[in-house]
């Protein structure tokens, strides 16, 4: 692993428990074990670690979901498997992060909302699109519509001001929602399938 991946890693670790706003370049060199020095030879200011790591993560969940929908057999499978992965991916991030993100990081925060507006928003309509042709997805649903009201539905779970935390816990929050979507998109035929693979997951 290169020092660049091994600071961008350290960040990360640190940053997903205790939040970026309180993690300082000290925390992360005294947590690699190596000098202020170094890092500042590869990233100028924190500012810029945190664009690098927001990059790195998007590219990583864009090759899971590519991989996702290469190994699935049809709509409702790929859908299944993508909650696993949002599952997953939810569990490690805390919401701080992403509170810190949009108040200190303006430019990691386009980052991310680049990435949801083009690619997340792109594979969904696809997915949908796919999902009306198969039969699994009623055929009056608008893709591009839903799909900007999914990816929007996410950024609601993760709203504080709207789901304390103190009183909801943000994954579950998120899977209520899943779940309700993928309800709600889907003919009788959708449906079925759905319980189906929801049965064997659980089992």
């Amino acid at each position: 692993m290169s020092q660049i991946e091994r600071i961008i890693q350290g960040g990360e670790e640190l940053f997903l428990t205790a939040g970026i706003k309180s993690v300082t370049m000290d925390d992360i060199a005294r947590h690699l074990g190596m000098s202020k020095k170094t890092i500042y030879q590869f990233f100028k200011d924190k500012n810029e670690l945190v664009i690098a790591l927001v990059k790195k993560k998007l590219k990583e969940d864009e090759d899971n979901m590519e991989a996702i929908i290469a190994k699935s057999s049809n709509v409702m499978e790929e859908m299944i498997n993508m909650m696993k992965c949002s599952e997953e991916i939810f569990s490690r991030i805390n919401p701080i992060v992403i509170h810190d993100m949009q108040k200190y990081h303006p430019e990691a925060w386009a980052e991310f909302q680049n990435f949801k507006a083009d690619v997340i928003v792109r594979t969904l309509e696809e997915l949908l699109t796919k999902g009306k042709k198969q039969g699994y997805i009623r055929p009056d649903i608008d893709v591009k519509i839903i799909a900007r009201m999914r990816v929007s539905q996410v950024e609601l779970g993760f709203n504080t001001s709207v789901f304390p935390m103190a009183e909801f816990s943000p994954w579950k929050v998120q899977v209520q929602f899943l779940e309700h979507f993928n309800y709600g998109i889907c003919t009788l035929k959708g449906y079925k399938l759905l319980n189906q693979y929801k049965n064997i997951n659980e089992e």
